[in-house]
């Protein structure tokens, strides 16, 4: 009984922390996909994909939760739009025109976005101490982005991307904050509502966007690639990703964003064969003692 409460209480630690992990690859992977998937056409068939792979394993559940989603329909659309088909439509949009150093770097801003959401929305309360963690995990992802060095920031150059990367980390922070909002649901019915929903606004972009683009390659990598962002991504940071907010509270968990820049580093360790240097170390501890200093004096969402 001991070793099961125990497990729980550091369940929603875990699942906060494999949906960065599985979205650090999405950034990569959006960066290095960018001139052989469209932006609309990669968003519309992640999430199309994931639909119709989550949908034999969520039927049961949707048609049980059928009117209690139609009840909270303004709410559920809300969802979908922000979190679904906005965020990543955005993204894919905005790593056109800029680098994937920019994309994180921008992204390390959502904790505090989602914070800021929560007090204006919900009046939400935040200390000194818990405002010092929130600073410290900023600070520490961006040491990571910016590889320990402040000239590397003074010589980014901002794009159009930047500012599309900027309106999607707002759209992205709103749906955290409003998690809390959505209807009681079983978790697979939710997923698939919003995979669905999200999808179906797309469409019409999608469309458009295949009349006007002559041919689109597909081939190997393209299908991984989708297969990729549908399954890791989409299924399971999500579910990882809506059940720790669910759990801890958007503030607490939107702080596990920041972790997205140090996996990407470990990714690029591993796969890219770079070098661990001091500033992966240091940012990362300023992150982690961030987090711990802000939950250790919360009281709530």
């Amino acid at each position: 009984m001991k070793q099961k409460n125990r497990f729980n209480i550091f369940l929603p630690y875990i699942l906060l922390t494999i949906a960065p992990l599985c979205w650090a690859g999405n950034i990569v992977l959006a960066r290095g996909m960018y001139d052989v998937i469209p932006p609309v056409s990669f968003a519309f068939w992640r999430w199309a994909v994931a639909f119709i792979i989550l949908l034999p394993f969520a039927l049961k559940h949707m048609k049980q939760d059928w009117t209690l989603m139609i009840a909270h329909w303004k709410m559920m659309i809300l969802l979908s739009l922000t979190g679904i088909s906005l965020f990543n439509l955005l993204l894919y949009s905005a790593v056109h025109t800029t680098t994937a150093i920019n994309g994180a770097l921008i992204q390390a801003a959502m904790p505090a976005t989602i914070i800021l959401i929560s007090v204006i929305l919900f009046n939400d309360k935040i200390n000194r101490i818990q405002a010092a963690g929130v600073s410290l995990c900023m600070i520490g992802a961006a040491l990571v982005v910016l590889r320990g060095k402040i000239s590397n920031f003074l010589n980014l150059s901002f794009t159009q991307g930047d500012l599309l990367m900027i309106i999607a980390v707002i759209f992205y922070a709103l749906y955290s904050a409003c998690l809390r909002k959505r209807p009681k649901i079983h978790p697979l019915s939710f997923l698939a509502y919003t995979f669905g929903i999200g999808a179906f606004f797309l469409l019409p972009f999608y469309i458009r966007e295949t009349i006007s683009i002559d041919t689109h390659v597909v081939n190997l990598n393209v299908v991984a690639s989708i297969l990729y962002v549908a399954i890791l991504p989409s299924i399971a940071a999500y579910f990882s990703w809506n059940r720790g907010v669910e759990m801890i509270g958007a503030n607490r968990g939107g702080l596990f964003i920041n972790l997205i820049p140090v996996f990407a580093s470990f990714m690029a360790i591993i796969w890219l064969k770079e070098s661990l240097v001091i500033f992966h170390v240091i940012g990362m501890v300023m992150i982690f003692m961030g987090m711990i200093l802000f939950n250790r004096y919360s009281t709530g969402r």
